[in-house]
């Protein structure tokens, strides 16, 4: 082996000869210090061995193992501590995360994981580092939003009110993605996060073509749990915490602040007295057969579509 040295107290000339000298091939091995992680690009370079990874941070073990696999050969990085045992908190999640990230996209995912590590600062504050940490990276970010709707609106943010009301919704019906139809489990999962999330009809409808483009038509299944989000998204707007309806009825829950009027339910009940009645002051029981799947979708699309237009 023909052993050339680098690191950042060199003078600049020499520095730069050693880099030529290694470029060229004139030494194939390169003994050097985290100087390296500058863009450096040499081609023929495929092995590096990372001494005391757990000492460096993600950004620089990503940049680092970035020096090598720049051309068409086959490399490796190898990430080296005196004991696996012995890793201590964050060290132990920084090397984790490293590994994990092999493929394309891996620069944000570990941007990510660095957040949750490492806890962000304030968005719009001074501090810039470790506020989010104790409440993680996706809560910071739902308290920041709700704080700004409400400061746009002209009111004072409410901390103490739950930050989501999610509507509970079982229409005892098969409503999923089968693994026959979506085998990938990641995937699956992925989609079941960005469907949960969704808080438009629009946004809903986009995933469900992205999902007819990239894996074909829907079996029906797929098409119910579409059914039952576009219901929850109806729900969230008026303030219903739990809907359960089975082939003999059920029940609807309102929160204590929905935006539903007393009125609009007195009316509705005495409209189909056989059809509704009141249970304490924020349950509303629903007595329906609905024993066809698509009719029960369509019986509680009709009764929220009627109390949103009250709304408006």
């Amino acid at each position: 082996a023909r052993v050339a040295v680098a690191h950042g107290q060199m003078r600049e000339r020499e520095l730069e000869q050693v880099m030529q000298q290694f470029y060229h091939k004139e030494y194939n091995v390169l003994v050097c210090s985290t100087i390296i992680e500058t863009g450096i690009d040499v081609p023929n370079a495929n092995t590096i061995l990372i001494e005391r990874a757990d000492k460096l941070g993600l950004a620089q073990l990503h940049q680092l193992r970035g020096r090598v696999g720049r051309s068409h050969h086959q490399a490796y990085a190898y990430l080296l501590v005196p004991s696996i045992k012995g890793l201590k908190g964050d060290a132990e999640k920084r090397l984790d995360a490293i590994q994990r990230a092999a493929n394309l996209g891996a620069g944000f995912m570990l941007a990510t994981e660095d957040l949750e590590i490492r806890g962000a600062g304030e968005l719009l504050g001074e501090q810039q580092s470790g506020s989010m940490q104790a409440i993680g990276y996706s809560l910071y970010m739902e308290m920041l939003e709700k704080a700004t709707k409400a400061i746009q609106k002209g009111q004072t943010p409410n901390f103490d009110a739950p930050l989501l009301l999610t509507a509970e919704i079982s229409l005892h019906m098969p409503a999923l993605i089968p693994d026959e139809y979506l085998g990938d489990v990641h995937q699956r999962l992925l989609f079941y996060k960005r469907i949960s999330n969704t808080d438009s009809a629009e946004k809903l409808d986009n995933i469900r073509m992205e999902l007819i483009d990239r894996f074909g038509i829907p079996p029906q299944p797929v098409k119910q749990l579409f059914a039952v989000h576009q219901l929850r998204l109806k729900a969230e707007q008026l303030g219903i915490t739990k809907i359960d309806i089975s082939s003999s009825g059920g029940h609807i829950e309102f929160s204590p602040d929905t935006p539903v009027q007393a009125i609009s339910i007195i009316q509705m009940m005495q409209k189909h007295p056989t059809f509704f009645r009141m249970e304490g002051g924020q349950r509303l029981k629903v007595m329906v057969m609905l024993e066809e799947y698509d009719k029960r979708i369509q019986f509680l699309h009709d009764l929220l579509d009627s109390l949103l237009k009250e709304l408006h």
